[in-house]
């Protein structure tokens, strides 16, 4: 074994990894990264099909970010947040802002339009942090203390999350999830949040349609159901005297729920409901920001250079493509291209006002982090906002979206391959023990795993949600590149699962 395995086996422990497995086999070490390549001690070379846990956008060892970061270490790598400002992250921040506008739209009823709500405060502020968990933990106080400073009476204002979420780690992030495996255990130290169902359409108990091939958005049968509950959530809670502070929701799809995406129209439905019962908009976008969920626009490699670099089109955001503008929008994983640990939650100028005060009163808001603001994350994230608008990254966006599409659908000829679901640059391939039945495997049968192990002996790197395998490729990932990854996933598959 490779003295550096036999070193983290004696001295590491893992991330959600069951050790005891772990400590059985010789874990791959990755010495090196190139493009969408990694390279372990032993020279085998493997796709990175997960872009490392959903950071890395552009690729490992990226010149232009590695040059960022290079010319900010002959400055400075760190100097505090409290008391201190610094260059890089108040550009940062002014990016950000401008990223995250979004073009109002009309409130919507299934298909029928009705008046516009009243239009929310533009996003204006920024207060950074190191990860996506603490990113949902500032929205989550914030929005708290807002809350009782705006509303007066309220003492424990009410946060709604949906089935399955997941929004990080602290106590407050796991307090908004509802994924049993993850979090009951921690059951003891949470504050009680409430659940709605989520628009699982695959496994949806509205959905009246006969499985099909292809993805159950498409052929659903249902009159909305869903949008349904949780219009009863809000007017229940309503009636209890103490309205929703927030409603918290990864637009578009919920990645560690399994890869589940909404149907068109179900974001926009229940964000007006939560809008109408005065509820704030907290946004995950942990996992789908900075470009994950697609474009805004059909490019082609005719398409003008100035078109494809128009800001509005590299829709970096799943509220721009909504046009659904968040109170609260929560961004880490790619916001540094997938080399730094940072992240950045965007919020209102009238929720900073209600933290503005004489000092006698204390109106601060007492949360922070030693690496605030840090100089070397803020230049590569500045670094990666260049690359992401630039007229060649949305041209290689939209032929990587347009790739993925094609090769998954080779994969409904496999009889355990009962849902494809892609949006934009992300997929989940949910497999089961028979497409027709749509019976799923259990979790002590390490479907997903087992066929992760399988990929990774062919050079295919990913991880699986349950019996959920995920493709998201980094951004520079070739064609060719993509169908080796379906390719070898269809090869896995075959070979696991029989």
């Amino acid at each position: 074994m490779n003295p550096f395995a036999k070193l983290d086996q004696q001295y590491v422990w893992h991330p959600f990894t069951q050790m005891r497995d772990w400590l059985h086999t010789e874990p791959i070490v990755i010495t090196s990264g190139k493009g969408a390549t990694l390279t372990d001690v032993h020279g085998h070379q493997y796709l990175d099909a997960n872009a490392s846990i959903w950071t890395n956008l552009h690729g490992h060892r990226h010149p232009q970010l590695n040059a960022a970061i290079i010319r900010q270490l002959k400055q400075i790598s760190h100097s505090s947040a409290l008391g201190l400002a610094n260059e890089p992250a108040s550009v940062l921040a002014e990016k950000l802002v401008a990223a995250a506008q979004v073009t109002p739209r009309q409130a919507v009823a299934g298909k029928r339009k009705k008046p516009a709500l009243a239009a929310p405060d533009k996003l204006a502020k920024v207060f950074f942090s190191d990860n996506g968990s603490t990113a949902l933990e500032v929205a989550l106080k914030l929005a708290y203390e807002y809350t009782r400073r705006a509303r007066g009476p309220i003492t424990r204002p009410k946060f709604l999350s949906l089935t399955g979420a997941y929004h990080g780690d602290t106590i407050g992030a796991v307090s908004l999830g509802h994924i049993d495996l993850f979090h009951k255990s921690f059951g003891g130290m949470l504050f009680k949040t409430d659940q709605v169902m989520a628009p699982y359409c695959y496994r949806c108990p509205f959905n009246r349609a006969e499985t099909q091939r292809e993805d159950a958005r498409k052929y659903r049968k249902c009159h909305w159901e869903c949008t349904g509950l949780v219009a009863k959530k809000f007017t229940a809670q309503k009636r209890r005297g103490n309205p929703y502070a927030a409603f918290v929701y990864e637009p578009l799809m919920q990645g560690a729920a399994g890869m589940i995406p909404q149907p068109s129209g179900w974001l926009e439905q229940v964000t007006d409901l939560a809008r109408a019962h005065g509820a704030l908009l907290i946004a995950d976008e942990v996992m789908t920001g900075f470009g994950r969920t697609g474009l805004t626009c059909h490019v082609t490699a005719e398409a003008s250079a100035a078109a494809v670099a128009d800001p509005a089109n590299t829709n970096l955001f799943a509220a721009t493509r909504t046009g659904i503008q968040p109170d609260f929008l929560c961004l880490a994983k790619g916001l540094t291209g997938g080399y730094l640990p940072m992240a950045a939650t965007l919020t209102t100028q009238r929720v900073f006002d209600a933290f503005l005060g004489e000092y006698a009163e204390f109106k601060t808001f007492f949360h922070g982090h030693s690496f605030t603001g840090n100089q070397l994350g803020a230049a590569a994230g500045l670094a990666s906002l260049d690359l992401l608008q630039s007229a060649a990254s949305v041209r290689d966006r939209a032929r990587l979206q347009q790739t993925l599409q094609q090769e998954l659908k080779s994969l409904w000829t496999l009889p355990h391959v009962g849902d494809i679901r892609q949006v934009g640059l992300v997929a989940g391939v949910e497999l089961v023990k028979n497409w027709q039945t749509r019976a799923p495997y259990a979790l002590s049968e390490r479907a997903g795993i087992r066929v992760c192990e399988a990929m990774a002996r062919r050079g295919v790197l990913t991880r699986s949600i349950g019996s959920v395998i995920v493709l998201m490729p980094p951004y520079c990932t070739t064609d060719k590149e993509v169908k080796r990854m379906v390719g070898v996933l269809a090869e896995a598959i075959g070979e696991v699962l029989h």
